[in-house]
């Protein structure tokens, strides 16, 4: 059984809204594209390559399997870790308004995630992957149906822009199993969901 997983780029206030560009998506009025660039360096793009390394097929947003269709098809050295694996396992593209996918080897399927994660969880391989993605990480966090989240975490303060925990989710408790930090003071955090969260109290004993 694959595992489904989410690796994210992050600011210091949640915000994941186009990292790699200023163009990448200006949805929402949002200006501030390609918040991640000064920071990326060995250590990032290692902790990259390994989580690429495990991929066995790949679950996408519409918008970032755009980016994606318009970037990588066009990275033809087999020896990329992640355009070799990009451009040849199945992607599946969650989307109401794609007519059609051209990249090779991608999917459309329906916006049922429920039904869309336990049928790619039967797939062969260790893991299915999404990137980015913010609306359907967003649905799935929502359903709680990721094994784990990978969030790259960068020493950057955005103020507005699209966040990978909206208000209004439901409580949940994770469990650190990974952690790492960059040269650029960026931290690599892996979590596995445990359950719902837990609550206390500090309050004195009446």
């Amino acid at each position: 059984m694959a595992r489904l997983t989410l690796t994210a780029f992050l600011t210091l206030d949640g915000v994941m809204q186009a990292p790699g560009g200023r163009d990448e998506d200006r949805s929402g009025g949002f200006d501030h594209g390609g918040w991640l660039v000064p920071f990326a360096d060995e250590d990032m793009g290692r902790f990259v390559t390994e989580v690429f390394d495990r991929a066995g097929a790949f679950l996408l947003g519409r918008r970032t399997y755009e980016i994606f269709a318009s970037y990588w098809p066009r990275v033809t050295d087999p020896g990329d870790p992640i355009a070799s694996r990009l451009n040849t396992l199945p992607k599946y593209v969650v989307s109401r308004t794609l007519a059609k996918a051209d990249w090779h080897n991608t999917h459309l399927v329906g916006d049922d995630l429920a039904e869309t994660a336990a049928r790619l969880g039967e797939r062969p391989g260790p893991e299915v992957q999404v990137h980015g993605s913010a609306r359907l990480a967003q649905g799935l966090i929502a359903r709680n149906l990721l094994d784990e989240l990978n969030l790259l975490v960068f020493p950057v303060f955005l103020g507005k822009g699209r966040r990978l925990f909206p208000e209004g989710g439901a409580p949940t408790a994770y469990e650190l199993t990974g952690h790492r930090t960059t040269s650029t003071g960026a931290t690599i955090q892996t979590y596995r969901p445990t359950g719902p969260a837990e609550f206390g109290t500090f309050a004195l004993p009446e």
